[in-house]
């Protein structure tokens, strides 16, 4: 057999609380304004991927979620970009392996483009994997803005706990600088913050109709507000943000975020033709935060929605419990399941509700939770799944050889239908 080389790795999501939409080189994906997110923990999401480098294969291969992708070895896409950026480096290190190509299998823990940052966790682990494989010196700063040449907010997922993707200078330093100082830097770890806690509401598991990257151009083009928003808003909501994640001060953090995700998706609204990405459910679930912080007294939490219905919910630790039995009168189905049969709540970290049982589950305040509920209509299944994540940290290699997802020469061990 000959030489060659495998390693697994596991990425996590990142949620933008500060939004990325709009890039000022496509070419490069170079945005054109600033962002910050939260990494949520890989006990709820994450991707994992397998690479297996060997001068015996003629090409790049990738297969996502047992079905392969032409796109890793088609010149000019931003797979093949990445792979590319790779063998640079590890030229540039003088690597002996700089010249083997690359069999990848990739698997998300979750729906692909259903708005739950699918793209993010995928292209991180990708960079991530493919530089332990070649035994790169490169550290994750350098890896980010490879990352970002294949999705803009997958450079944040190569960091734990509080990121911030800088906008970047307008000139590169040289010629051979793809990185035009737009890469992610972590504000703070995972676990600067105990009492942060994150809930995703899966309103759809299906494919946007509009992605990420068609929509976000058809916005730059057409959007006055958008220009507005890049040029005037988001400079000073990423100042202030950093200020209320420095300072553990929440009230800063949830209106900032609220507001932000309220005025992205407002530019979507004003792009020609117009893009909508929240459904009815969504943005019940905005009116519902609202209402849930007047009957806390306080803010407790705070709604943020990526180019998708799903809610995400950033809220204090203190306030889950209430939180979790609103969204449960409204929306679990009866049986306590999923569509897909698998349990509607799913709380990996065992500490909202860790008793939770399919038949006989209750309210912990029902007259709270009844008052809170009481302007909305009832719709099991709308919220097709409750997820409980925490802040969580970066990418990590698996030690165990079993759990990769590739053969001994480099095949997928399981193919798609």
């Amino acid at each position: 057999m000959s030489e060659s080389a495998s390693v697994t790795c596991t990425a996590p999501v990142n949620i933008a609380i500060i939004k990325y939409w709009g890039k000022r080189d496509v070419e490069r994906n170079l945005p054109t304004n600033g962002s910050i997110s939260v990494t949520l923990s890989q006990k709820a999401l994450r991707t994992t991927t397998s690479v297996h480098l060997s001068p015996e294969h003629p090409a790049d291969r990738l297969w996502l979620n047992g079905k392969e992708d032409a796109n890793a070895s088609r010149a000019g896409t931003r797979l093949a970009k990445v792979f590319d950026l790779i063998r640079r480096l590890a030229r540039q290190e003088g690597n002996p392996r700089a010249e083997w190509h690359a069999h990848v299998a990739s698997h998300n823990s979750f729906p692909t483009a259903a708005g739950l940052a699918s793209s993010a966790s995928g292209f991180a682990c990708l960079a991530f994997s493919l530089a332990k494989a070649y035994g790169l010196q490169a550290g994750n700063d350098v890896l980010s803005g490879i990352a970002r040449q294949g999705s803009g907010s997958a450079c944040r997922s190569l960091f734990g706990g509080y990121v911030a993707w800088e906008h970047g200078y307008e000139e590169a330093a040289s010629p051979e600088d793809e990185d035009f100082g737009s890469h992610a830097v972590q504000l703070a770890d995972e676990g600067h913050w105990p009492e942060m806690a994150i809930f995703v509401h899966i309103v759809s598991a299906e494919k946007k109709t509009v992605s990420s990257t068609s929509g976000m151009q058809t916005t730059v083009r057409t959007s006055p507000l958008h220009t507005y928003r890049a040029a005037h808003v988001v400079p000073a909501r990423m100042e202030a943000m950093r200020q209320a994640i420095a300072a553990r001060d929440f009230d800063a953090f949830a209106k900032l975020t609220m507001e932000d995700s309220n005025q992205f998706h407002a530019t979507c609204l004003d792009t020609y033709p117009p893009i909508f990405y929240l459904n009815d459910t969504s943005r019940d679930l905005i009116q519902l935060v609202h209402r849930f912080n007047e009957q806390q007294g306080a803010i407790m939490a705070a709604y943020t929605y990526d180019a998708g219905p799903n809610a995400v919910v950033y809220i204090k630790r203190e306030a889950c419990r209430a939180w979790l039995d609103a969204v449960a009168a409204l929306y679990r189905p009866a049986n306590g399941l999923r569509a897909n049969g698998d349990a509607w709540f799913s709380d990996a970290h065992d500490e909202v509700l860790p008793a939770w049982a399919a038949a006989d589950y209750a309210p912990a305040n029902p007259a709270a939770t009844a008052e809170l509920v009481a302007p909305f209509q009832a719709a099991p299944g709308a919220v097709d799944g409750l997820l409980f994540s925490l802040p969580g940290g970066g990418p990590e290699v698996i030690a165990d050889p079993e759990a990769s997802l590739l053969d001994a020469a480099g095949m997928p061990k399981t193919l798609a239908n």
